[in-house]
């Protein structure tokens, strides 16, 4: 073998560098095993995958204190308006779609005697969120405004419309992130709210 042929040979590659050319390969299939399993438990078993845990739940509901939403002819949003009633705090506003979608369900629940409903108006305008309880009906018995979302970062919030329903004592018992529709009130909110009638 001459030095010409060793100068031409390629190096040695090694085992590094076949781990980092296919880490991106790995990961992708991570991902698509992970979306798969959301998409099949979601089609076949019915899982609402909207559903995301929080730590909040089992622990008592941060303390509210929001100033009221002048002309909406309800008091104030404070630990007062919801303590000794179950109760589902609702985050909403005027500039969200969803919230549109989800209003006419929450104006049924209101009818449910077995709680009351509650709302956070987060990063609105008075006059918007008076034109649009205006306009969709006012089903909470308490309204707190939240211009800078303080409280909706307390509360842990992820997107609105966001839900919570909190027991007598004040503890969160559930949690609904977006919109709620049939199947989540009758595989999520209905059952909390009984679990919590019978205790």
């Amino acid at each position: 073998m001459t030095n010409v042929d060793q100068d031409t040979k390629p190096p040695p590659k090694s085992r590094s560098r076949y781990v980092l050319a296919l880490l991106p390969l790995l990961l992708f299939g991570g991902f698509a095993l992970v979306a798969g399993k959301m998409l099949y438990d979601q089609d076949v078993n019915g899982l609402d995958v909207s559903a995301i845990p929080s730590a909040l739940i089992g622990t008592r509901a941060p303390t509210l204190a929001l100033p009221p939403l002048e002309g909406a002819n309800v008091p104030a949003l404070t630990d007062a308006a919801i303590k000794g009633k179950l109760t589902l705090v609702n985050v909403f506003a005027s500039w969200c779609i969803p919230c549109r979608q989800e209003h006419p369900i929450l104006e049924e629940l209101s009818k449910d005697g077995r709680i009351s409903i509650v709302g956070i108006n987060y990063k609105d305008k008075s006059d918007n969120a008076l034109r649009f309880l205006g306009e969709l009906g006012n089903p909470y018995s308490a309204i707190g405004i939240d211009p800078n979302g303080k409280a909706a970062i307390d509360w842990g919030v992820y997107g609105i419309p966001e839900s919570y329903l909190v027991a007598a004592d004040g503890t969160i018992l559930y949690k609904k992130v977006g919109p709620f529709d049939a199947q989540s009130l009758q595989q999520g909110l209905f059952p909390a709210i009984e679990a919590a009638v019978k205790k």
